[in-house]
């Protein structure tokens, strides 16, 4: 009867043993599951990072604020920012900061040479319409005559198709969502010269190309969407 019970004793121990090491394996297999999927989603969000329009993942994947710029004339001054209207009549945004520097032409100046009407040019760090200023130019009244017959931009309107065309030279082999976003004085003065060729939208980030060119990055108007600017900072072409 000892030897019965005691047999029995060892099959249920047994039998334990093996319920715990199949639960434990069980439980290994939706861990490891569970990490490899937490990873895949890693991987999946990183490649989506840019969000819609972001022209494709890689270091040129927008995932957030990036520099940029726009120019146009202020309006709604206050002690925090101002508005502005582009020439193409998109609204933006304009906070400034304790870092925010100002200029009116060439010269230095404060937050005071922004008035109601003025035509400034912004550059920072641009999130849709919305810029946080690192610098603002008040620019002559007259800066912007020259300007516009290099080719108009076709402003937005809500329903419209895009415009699809291309002006000038497009960089040989380009595609859209190559190359890596840049920042500083290169995205400044890219910028700078886009909007300078064409008036009316916003720069929403700037990318360095492998020929070490630069396509800006244009929103709010219906064309152009590209602006392409050599390593003079020249424009090139648009599309």
């Amino acid at each position: 009867m000892v030897s019965r019970k005691l047999t029995k004793s060892i099959a249920a121990g047994v039998a334990a043993i093996a319920i715990a090491g199949g639960s434990y394996g069980i439980v290994s297999a939706t861990s490891s599951g569970s990490s490899a999927a937490a990873s895949s989603g890693t991987a999946g969000s990183g490649g989506a990072a840019g969000g819609p329009g972001s022209g494709g993942g890689g270091s040129n994947a927008r995932s957030g604020p990036a520099a940029g710029g726009t120019s146009g004339t202020a309006s709604s001054v206050s002690t925090s920012g101002f508005t502005l209207t582009t020439a193409a009549g998109q609204k933006v945004t304009v906070h400034e900061a304790s870092a925010t520097t100002y200029q009116r032409g060439t010269s230095a100046a404060s937050a005071s040479a922004v008035t109601t009407g003025e035509p400034v040019l912004v550059l920072g760090t641009t999130s849709g319409t919305t810029i946080t200023a690192t610098q603002v130019i008040v620019q002559p009244t007259d800066s912007g005559s020259a300007t516009s017959s290099a080719a108009k931009v076709v402003p937005f309107q809500r329903g419209a198709p895009a415009t699809s065309k291309q002006v000038g030279q497009i960089p040989a082999n380009y595609t859209e969502g190559s190359g890596t976003i840049v920042s500083g004085t290169a995205a400044n003065k890219a910028t700078e010269a886009a909007l300078a060729a064409y008036p009316g939208g916003v720069v929403d980030r700037v990318v360095k190309l492998s020929n070490g060119e630069y396509e800006v990055h244009y929103i709010g108007v219906n064309w152009p969407h590209h602006i392409f600017v050599n390593q003079d900072f020249k424009v090139l072409g648009a599309d």
